[in-house]
């Protein structure tokens, strides 16, 4: 590994950062945004679901022709670019239209980037230290989320405790001050990027890589961490369902006290997931992974039986996330074959993304035809049975 390509590890992470300050301002605010504007629970469900779905076969493509032209960087970039484009369309937005094609390209984004950027770390750090340095990337990943976070924190609480706020229309003029604030950190994101190194060969591969071959050839072990990752993901509905939980009557947070609900997971997140990426080279994969797993179904249940502790629950929720995210695409790139290493990993992503479809529309269905307890339980459940799964596929 040169000393250039090791500073990939740092520049991707930066550009992670800012372009997660900006996001994050956004995201914890959107099922709030999207009621003042008059949108229903199902319709919620649905635009989540199609945004995150939708995008996400993007991210098997991006990293199949990020392997076939040998060249990462300029997708990376073009991803990013567009997680700006995104926000100017939410600020503009009159109803939950506008709002679903800002999200949708948004989305976009991400599932161009994220396979090219991952084989960008992959291919950055040495064979020993994938997990550390997938750790490192969601730490500055995640810092960048509680920084973004605060800054929305504070706006809403200060706007809370002005003039009476009894709806939430009235937050329309600090829900937009927010998104456009957004979009500055997003661009500077984009610019940083432009300092990484290519790290692909630079040579057209002779035959495009996505083929039935392709997963043919896989190990078996991989095959199965995969098809656990999808049963997972259809219950794993979007975070919006968590904060319209805590807003409801019986928890009865107010906007400012959701986002900092969310701030807390994104702490916890942070802390853990250097560590947790650092241990995993070392200790091995997967036990972390299956308790990872098995925190994700504690914090579902929790929600689901207990509604009024779910900023505790924010603990197994963030320990799970910062678990899990970086050490999976760390198993990922020791299993997958070198050449093809960011197609598996954009296989992988977009298994995480397409199940948002069916379980956030899912989630919005039970949650209005069973209560709102109905689809964290669910959720809880197949997370469940995807960790034992685990046990036998590693």
């Amino acid at each position: 590994m040169s000393q250039d390509k090791g500073k990939n590890i740092v520049i991707t992470g930066l550009t992670s950062l800012f372009t997660d300050v900006s996001s994050e301002m956004v995201y914890p605010i959107i099922a709030l945004y999207l009621q003042a504007l008059g949108t229903g629970m199902v319709t919620l469900g649905a635009i989540e679901g199609v945004a995150e779905s939708t995008a996400s076969l993007l991210k098997i493509f991006s990293g199949t022709f990020a392997d076939w032209t040998g060249k990462r960087k300029p997708l990376t970039i073009f991803g990013y670019s567009l997680s700006a484009v995104g926000k100017i369309l939410f600020f503009f937005a009159l109803g939950w239209p506008m709002v679903l094609l800002g999200r949708f390209i948004d989305r976009f984004g991400k599932g161009i980037r994220t396979a090219p950027r991952d084989a960008i770390i992959a291919e950055s750090a040495s064979s020993h230290s994938q997990g550390k340095a997938f750790g490192l990337h969601r730490t500055f990943d995640t810092l960048g989320a509680v920084i973004g976070v605060l800054i929305t924190y504070f706006l809403l609480a200060r706007f809370a405790h002005g003039e009476d706020r009894g709806t939430l229309a009235a937050y329309l003029p600090t829900f937009r001050l927010i998104i456009l604030a957004s979009i500055l950190p997003a661009i500077f994101g984009v610019l940083i990027l432009f300092l990484t190194v290519e790290t692909g060969q630079g040579k057209r591969a002779p035959s495009f890589p996505l083929h039935f071959q392709t997963f043919k050839e896989l190990s078996p072990q991989l095959k199965l961490f995969l098809l656990a990752t999808l049963l997972f993901t259809l219950g794993n509905s979007s975070n919006q369902f968590i904060f319209l939980r805590a807003a409801e009557k019986d928890v009865g947070f107010l906007p400012h006290q959701v986002v900092l609900l969310y701030f807390f997971y994104n702490v916890v997140y942070a802390l853990v997931s250097y560590p947790a990426g650092k241990l995993s080279d070392r200790a091995g994969r997967k036990w972390l992974l299956i308790g990872g797993f098995s925190l994700y179904s504690l914090s579902y249940y929790l929600i689901g039986w207990w509604p009024q502790g779910i900023l505790f629950t924010m603990i197994p929720y963030g320990l799970h996330m910062g678990i899990t995210e970086g050490i999976s695409k760390a198993l990922i790139s020791d299993l997958a074959p070198a050449h093809k290493k960011a197609t598996i990993l954009g296989l992988h992503a977009m298994l995480l993304g397409i199940g948002l479809l069916p379980a956030s529309v899912m989630a919005g269905w039970l949650w209005k035809t069973w209560g709102p307890a109905s689809p964290f339980l669910f959720g809880g459940t197949l997370s469940l049975s995807a960790s034992f799964l685990l046990i036998f596929a590693l």
